[in-house]
């Protein structure tokens, strides 16, 4: 693993810039400026352009193209993984083994071979690790599920 590194799923990022999101934006708002300031965030090519379109056509207030396109260009600042055929295959992989999505294999997949322990998603099962990464769902309210 390389230091720290954290990959962040594309839900995380469209959270942090998703003004109607309440306290889920709050989290995810934090959790990004944190990586921002510790330079361990880690995103793909996938995650960046799933982004762009989720962020100007699917949340409530869809941002301009002008301004997601900011983002997008800050965000690549960040550890970022591009994806080639070998990945492809690789992920294909994953998803037969694991029966997770295609689009979540080729997650795991950067989040391995960019070095990160871990994943921040809230689509994927919490705990689980797939890969050597371990999905950390950083939306979660604390305590939630013990009573």
């Amino acid at each position: 693993m390389s230091g720290n590194r954290r990959f962040v799923d594309t839900n995380i990022l469209l959270y942090a810039h998703d003004d109607s999101a309440g306290d889920k934006r709050d989290r995810a708002r934090a959790l990004v400026e944190q990586l921002w300031e510790s330079r361990d965030g880690c995103l793909s090519v996938q995650v960046l352009q799933e982004f762009f379109v989720n962020v100007t056509r699917k949340i409530a207030k869809p941002l301009d193209a002008a301004t997601a396109k900011e983002i997008v260009a800050d965000m690549s600042h960040w550890h970022l993984h591009v994806p080639a055929a070998d990945d492809v295959l690789a992920a294909i992989g994953i998803h037969q083994r694991t029966g997770i999505s295609f689009r979540d294999a080729m997650i795991v997949r950067s989040a391995a071979e960019i070095g990160c322990a871990v994943l921040y998603s809230e689509d994927l099962n919490a705990g689980q690790e797939y890969s050597g990464v371990r999905v950390e769902n950083p939306l979660q309210p604390p305590n939630a599920g013990h009573m």
